[in-house]
């Protein structure tokens, strides 16, 4: 016969209650401080990253090429969280202006695409008459999920946040050259290099615009927050995702492109992005399974910049 166990006086059970009660709320000031260390990244109350300030700005120029004529192309090296950030800024010949300032577009490539691997863009957006800067993104822009979210348990930065951070700093390169016009600068970032343009758009309202192609955002809204097992993988996801960004760019213009059939990004998935983005914004769709720009996109990309520019 199974022995029944005596319950547990009411003050005791009242005391494990307590105490219970007592540990958790330690351990929800314990991530807090973890998840604010020394105010270099912060989380917002709705769980979004924010960056209250940016380190001083120190760069330095490795190579000047100058040998074409419509464009000057200069190797920069930029210090990010004690990290050198390798990027390439390429001027337009003043011809292409009518003024001596300039727009510029921070370019962030898709995961395991290099700065080079972003040359044919660039030199269209030259062709406008826009400067850009391609940056080499940590990883070449590749996630590792497991280790980002046991740094962020660890109160230490995701990498995923320091590529956003990246971004961030590369606006501060262009905005110390003379050639560019400070106050006209977008992002403009393919497949994950689209999802940190979108968040650091949002965090940066001193950004113009962005333009999105061949991205989307992750859908973590369709989570039950019930079946949350793991909390703090949980709150990066949250966190990472540019669709709990996107309606905060506004009233600057959010600009998306996909293909109808992009073999990597649904486009389903992009629909759902842009459908929670505020006006102003456009979609550009295409035919095509291509991922990455394609040159049947030239005219939103034209368009969209123009908006965001004027």
């Amino acid at each position: 016969m199974a022995k029944i166990k005596p319950k547990q006086p009411f003050m005791k059970r009242h005391n494990n209650i307590v105490l219970l009660i007592g540990l958790s709320l330690l351990l929800a000031g314990f991530y807090g401080i973890m998840y604010n260390q020394d105010d270099e990244w912060v989380m917002t109350e709705d769980g979004l990253l924010s960056y209250p300030e940016r380190e001083e700005l120190e760069y330095s120029v490795m190579d000047i090429d100058d040998s074409n004529s419509n464009y000057t192309v200069k190797t920069i090296s930029y210090t990010s969280r004690e990290t050198q950030i390798n990027s390439l800024l390429r001027i337009p010949g003043m011809s292409n202006n009518n003024s001596n300032a300039v727009p510029a577009v921070i370019i962030l490539p898709g995961a395991g695409i290099t700065k080079e691997g972003e040359h044919g863009l660039s030199v269209l957006l030259a062709e406008m008459g826009y400067a850009s800067i391609v940056i080499d993104q940590r990883n070449l822009g590749a996630i590792d999920v497991e280790k980002d979210v046991m740094l962020f348990r660890n109160g230490a930065e995701p990498v995923e946040f320091l590529m956003v951070y990246d971004a961030l700093m590369a606006s501060d390169v262009l905005r110390d050259q003379p050639e560019i016009d400070g106050s006209k600068i977008a992002m403009l970032g393919s497949s994950n290099g689209g999802r940190f343009a979108i968040i650091a758009t949002s965090i940066d309202d001193s950004i113009s615009g962005v333009i999105g192609i061949s991205t989307s955002g992750y859908g973590s809204d369709s989570i039950d927050r019930e079946d949350v097992i793991d909390q703090a993988a949980y709150d990066l996801y949250i966190s990472i995702d540019p669709d709990n960004y996107v309606g905060n760019i506004s009233p600057r213009p959010f600009v998306m492109i996909n293909s109808l059939n992009d073999t990597i990004i649904p486009y389903d998935a992009a629909m759902r992005t842009f459908g929670k983005a505020e006006e102003p914004k456009s979609f550009g769709t295409v035919d095509g399974t291509a991922h990455g720009y394609t040159d049947a996109m030239y005219p939103y990309l034209k368009d969209g910049l123009e908006e965001i520019f004027a």
